[in-house]
């Protein structure tokens, strides 16, 4: 693989003696084929473009001397790691739990391509199952603080460049034929006819 100490020195040997505009719209036309090339090597094909520091400006834009920056999304490694995470922490008496866990995001299930995701987006996984606040909590023995381990896990691995964080959260309906649970009987602490609240990993891009 081409170092980028490499590409700026090709680069300015390529346009030396070049006018501004000229330099310019090399450099938009060189960022375009290294960003084709990146994409076609397994690269998000969701990004934010920075040109001379501005967000979303398009390349032929760039005033030299200055920069164009692509962020690619890395959803994908994020939320499989997380995924893994929270299956090896879980029950495997019969399995369906560890099978279990959904990907939220913007209120509706993403079910494999990650990839597709905005860098900006908050990304919600949690468990339909309604034992999955006894597991969390150990009452049920296996898996106990499986969530909360998973979140310690990943922010150790992906800390600098995702915020990672164990909520309890409330699930809307329509997600998935288990969620959300409702409480059959008044309790000491809640109502019958309660949503429970799900405990759940909730990410976000730095």
């Amino acid at each position: 693989m081409a170092r980028f100490d490499t590409f700026e020195r090709d680069l300015k040997l390529a346009t030396a003696g070049m006018e501004p505009a000229a330099i310019s719209a090399a450099l938009a036309k060189f960022a375009r084929a290294e960003l084709a090339k990146a994409i076609a090597a397994g690269a998000s094909p969701q990004y934010t473009r920075f040109v001379n520091s501005v967000e979303g400006a398009a390349e032929e834009t760039v005033q030299v001397p200055g920069s164009i920056l692509y962020v690619f999304s890395n959803w994908p490694l994020v939320i499989n790691a997380a995924k893994a995470e929270l299956v090896k922490r879980s029950p495997r008496r019969t399995g369906r739990y560890a099978g279990s866990f959904m990907v939220i995001v913007g209120g509706r299930t993403v079910a494999t391509d990650f990839s597709k995701l905005r860098p900006d987006a908050e990304v919600i996984i949690f468990n339909p199952y309604p034992s999955t606040r006894k597991i969390e909590t150990g009452y049920n023995g296996p898996g106990r603080r499986h969530f909360d381990a998973a979140k310690n896990a990943l922010s150790a691995r992906f800390g600098a460049a995702f915020k990672i964080e164990m909520k309890y959260v409330e699930v809307p309906g329509g997600i998935s034929p288990l969620a959300p649970y409702r409480l059959k009987r008044t309790t000491k602490r809640r109502a019958a006819g309660t949503a429970l609240t799900y405990p759940a990993l909730v990410i976000n891009a730095l």
